[in-house]
């Protein structure tokens, strides 16, 4: 899950990117952690049914990863619902914590990775948009100390894909971000990473996420040995991997 041992190489050494795992794991939580996005959908066409919009499955995907202000404008626009924006954000987050207090629907293997960073000392932070009264009951589910430091979007002043996000995360963690491995799901939130200066590791789920430089993909963190990715996002090289592919 998480390697630390040194290569084969004669001389007992090995590269300074091969023998030693990311300085920290900054992950993105929806549709990366936790596959709350149908969460998400599922109460924006409520919303829609409640008021009277309409709404497509392509409207929903168009705000995967989206800062949850920029989310209720969209959503203002085209649903068109005639509310504020904050008071939007409050109905979305009303629909989706409710859901996420009966059942934390987790990706497979992102509890398995969250403990294996823990036991090899790799701290983690977290950065999503959501804000904290949603983050707070996935947080519950986890072991206290998961994360050494959360930036949630209703502290920061610019959302992904501005880098704010990702510098916050590393300068509270106290490390410099291109020594981070940024985990995303959406091509907003590997943009942010990016614009920070973070290596991003690409799990896709609901969305496409283009291909890039300094972009790994997996298909799943099941299995996946995040110091073998951050070995190859810090090789510059692609690289054959089970599981994981440099773009």
């Amino acid at each position: 899950m998480l390697s630390t041992e040194m290569s084969d190489d004669p001389s007992g050494q090995a590269p300074d990117h091969a023998a030693r795992p990311p300085a920290a794991v900054l992950w993105d939580m929806d549709g990366t952690l936790v596959d709350t996005e149908p969460y998400w959908i599922e109460t924006e066409f409520a919303l829609a049914e409640r008021f009277g919009g309409r709404w497509s499955q392509e409207h929903a995907l168009a705000l995967v990863g989206n800062d949850l202000m920029v989310s209720a404008r969209y959503i203002r626009e085209h649903m068109p619902l005639d509310l504020p924006p904050e008071e939007i954000v409050e109905l979305l987050l009303d629909g989706v914590v409710e859901r996420v207090r009966r059942d934390v629907p987790w990706c497979p293997g992102a509890r398995e990775q969250l403990v294996a960073l823990a036991e090899a000392g790799v701290p983690c932070a977290l950065v999503t948009m959501s804000w904290t009264r949603f983050v707070e009951p996935i947080l519950e589910q986890l072991p206290p100390g998961t994360f050494s430091a959360i930036v949630t979007g209703d502290h920061v002043t610019h959302g992904k894909p501005h880098p704010e996000p990702y510098l916050t995360a590393a300068a509270r963690l106290g490390v410099d971000p291109t020594a981070c491995l940024a985990v995303e799901d959406s091509a907003t939130g590997a943009t942010s990473a990016e614009a920070a200066g973070c290596p991003v590791l690409v799990v896709p789920n609901h969305v496409e996420v283009p291909p890039g430089p300094g972009r790994t993909f997996a298909a799943s963190l099941v299995d996946l040995d995040l110091t073998e990715v951050w070995a190859t996002t810090r090789s510059g090289q692609d690289r054959a991997m089970p599981g994981a592919v440099r773009s």
